[in-house]
This record gives C-alpha cells, structure tokens and sequence, in this order.
C-alpha cells in the first residue's frame, strides 16, 4: 500500500501472525520496546484476536505490516493509535522484530512512510510517541523523521530489573499553503 526504497507498509495478513507471535515472544524485542513488562503470548491467542476482528468486517485502522522490498521478508508491524478525532491527533506505534535489520534504515523509512501517511491521508494535525529513554537508536530514528522530546516521565517504567525514563516525542503537521 505505502511503498518506500526499502519497505513496504501493507496490511496484516493471516500468515504474518506466526512470525509476529516470534517476535513477540523474543526477549530482546520486546525489551527493546520498553513500557510493559514482556509477558509470553499464544499463537492461538493471536489468531483468535485477528479472527475475532476480522469477522467484524470492515477496513484494519492505521495498522501496517512492514516488509522489505528486497525480497518480501515481515520484519515487523506500525500503526498509528490512539486517535483524537478533535484534536486530531494520533500516536506511532513500530516493533521491527527481526534483529537483523535494526541501524539499517528500514524503521526510519516505515515511520516517515506512517507519518506521511497520517498527515497527508488521514488529515492528522500531530503525530506523539512514547518511547524507553534508552533505546537510543529508535530515539535517533524518531529526531531524523523530525519528531521532537516534548517531555519525560522520570523513573516511569519498570524493565530488566530497574526504573526507566519513558520519553513522549511529538511531531506537528508543517502548515500547508
């Protein structure tokens, strides 16, 4: 659907749940996520969320599998949540679970591909995140698709056995002409 030199943001297809059940269940990317404690996941937990929404009808919301261009591999998931139809406002949410393709440039193109499309199809105004004061390399991903530290919560998140800072970056619509 959203296709940039590297990947690729489609939607979620029934065959993408084993591997993101993988991830989900791989201790250093779920650390690496931050915020909530890791804690284990079915695979029949997971198809039954996606049967469950998928009877449901209707389109999948801001929610995207991002696969590589160069040979159609899954490496992870985005979306855009937490939607304010007033203010117009919606928070980024990435995992890329493969290990492999992290300091790569594969997230940085998946969130600029998500916030373009937030802005420009979605008519978003703002765009925030949270994101685990020491995961450095997705706060330098998140400063070169142009968001901002708009605050920190000190000592917020409990992960691997310590107290974090949990950092809220935002990024705002450039005003149109």
């Amino acid at each position: 659907m959203l296709s940039g030199d590297k990947v690729t943001l489609r939607g979620m297809r029934r065959s993408d749940l084993e591997r993101l059940h993988h991830f989900n269940n791989t201790l250093a990317v779920e650390l690496a996520g931050g915020g909530d404690p890791p804690w284990p996941q079915a695979l029949e937990r997971v198809y039954a969320e996606y049967d469950s929404d998928c009877a449901v009808g209707g389109r999948d919301g801001m929610r995207f599998a991002v696969e590589r261009n160069a040979d159609q591999e899954l490496l992870g998931q985005c979306a855009l949540f937490d939607l304010d139809p007033v203010a117009r406002t919606a928070q980024l949410g990435i995992t890329l679970g493969e290990p492999s393709c992290w300091g790569q440039g594969f997230g940085r193109e998946a969130v600029r591909l998500l916030v373009d499309y937030g802005f420009r199809y979605q008519n978003l105004r703002r765009i925030w995140l949270k994101v685990h004061a020491d995961n450095t390399r997705a706060i330098r991903c998140y400063r070169a698709s142009g968001f901002e530290e708009e605050g920190r919560l000190r000592g917020h998140v409990w992960s691997n056995g310590a107290y974090h800072d949990l950092v809220l970056m935002g990024r705002l619509r450039e005003p149109t002409s």
